[in-house]
């Protein structure tokens, strides 16, 4: 399954030039005035994970292929944008076609840099792009819920359900808050999926601070952000205080120059223990609900990404459609049993590898190997 993370934020908060640090060899344009981003600039990143050399050694794999992340640079939001202020109905389209949203907030002080509201206040910038999303969102809610009592009378029973939890959005945004305070299971987000909420979507906070601020972010930030944001516990996702990711994007773009070894010196040197995009992916996966499963043998040793709580068929169509539709087995085995025994063969011969069937719920880190009829 492929991953969209939409990077969004006032004008000038340094949104493009975080995307050109994140992914290597971007160049989107990124200048001192408002929406000099027009079109979304999107880029791969590797996910980083050390389970894959591993794994690719014993299984003498001629290629490595990790899993990967897509990130989409959009256009600067303003006040007045759910009414077609800036960019508009543009620039909310795009970020309805992305699974999560990594919302940049400007910590970083530059007289050089213009900021939209001609101050820095994070907590008052934050406010700005939620009120606008949620208008957003209240103006599709609200048409909805003027067309659906034709289909009630109908007698659909799905319309019934769904004008009562679109009541209840509703009801929340109308008092500022976003959809996600809404606690809604996995059924009731199918029924109102097509809407493509946007305060419905998962949301992580990144901190742009200049490089001598980040060894003191964390104080920072929770100076200026009094009140926490909270993720509110739906659809099996663990109810949590979000944390910003302070991030230098001046950091990021000379790690992004270095090879691994030196990119691991220079983090040792600046005491800090990941990188800012390693932890803006980690974060994607933990709030999108996602896991890691590897497939590992000579052609190829590859990381693939699937939800947690899918069972063997539905990781397999992640490969392959075909592989989901005319599922019959997997053959599964934890990444580190196998790399401690030194590949499949041994582990078959000591009996390690289990043969599991359509009910089997993938693990992250398991090795997995499909058998399917096409």
């Amino acid at each position: 399954m492929s991953l969209k993370i939409g990077i969004i934020g006032l004008p000038n908060v340094g949104k493009s030039t975080l995307f050109n640090a994140l992914v290597k060899g971007a160049s989107a344009e990124a200048e001192n005035y408002p929406f000099c981003t027009i079109d979304p600039n999107v880029g791969m990143i590797e996910v980083p994970d050390e389970r894959l050399k591993k794994l690719a050694k014993i299984s003498n794999s001629k290629k490595i292929m990790p899993a990967v992340v897509e990130f989409v640079d959009i256009a600067g939001l303003v006040k007045g944008a759910s009414q077609g202020e800036g960019l508009g109905n543009k620039f909310l389209s795009h970020i309805r076609e992305c699974d999560a949203i990594a919302m940049v907030v400007r910590f970083f002080e530059d007289k050089n840099i213009q900021h939209v509201s001609n101050k820095l206040n994070p907590n008052d910038d934050i406010k700005v792009i939620e009120t606008e999303l949620q208008l957003a969102d209240l103006e599709i809610v609200s048409k909805r819920l003027d067309g659906i009592d034709s289909e009630i009378r109908g007698g659909s029973k799905t319309a019934l359900r769904e004008k009562k939890i679109l009541a209840s959005i509703k009801a929340a945004l109308d008092e500022g808050k976003n959809a996600r305070v809404i606690e809604v299971d996995e059924e009731d987000l199918l029924l109102i999926k097509s809407l493509s909420l946007l305060t419905l979507k998962p949301i992580i906070y990144v901190a742009n601070v200049s490089e001598d601020q980040l060894k003191n972010a964390d104080k920072m930030i929770d100076s200026a952000i009094p009140t926490p944001h909270v993720i509110p516990a739906q659809a099996g996702i663990q109810n949590d205080n979000i944390k910003f990711i302070p991030i230098s994007a001046k950091i990021e773009s000379e790690l992004n120059a270095l090879s691994e070894q030196d990119k691991k010196e220079y983090l040792e040197s600046l005491d800090i223990k990941n990188s800012g995009r390693d932890q803006l992916i980690k974060e994607a996966y933990k709030i999108l609900g996602l896991l890691t499963f590897f497939t590992s043998g000579e052609p190829e040793t590859r990381a693939w990404t699937v939800r947690k709580g899918a069972k063997a068929p539905e990781a397999a169509g992640v490969i392959h459609t075909d592989f989901e539709y005319g599922f019959i087995s997997a053959d599964v085995i934890d990444w580190q049993k196998l790399v401690e025994v030194g590949g499949w063969s041994d582990a078959r011969a000591k009996g390690m590898v289990r043969m599991e069937g359509r009910d089997y719920v993938a693990k992250d880190g398991d090795v997995m190997l499909f058998k399917f009829n096409v």
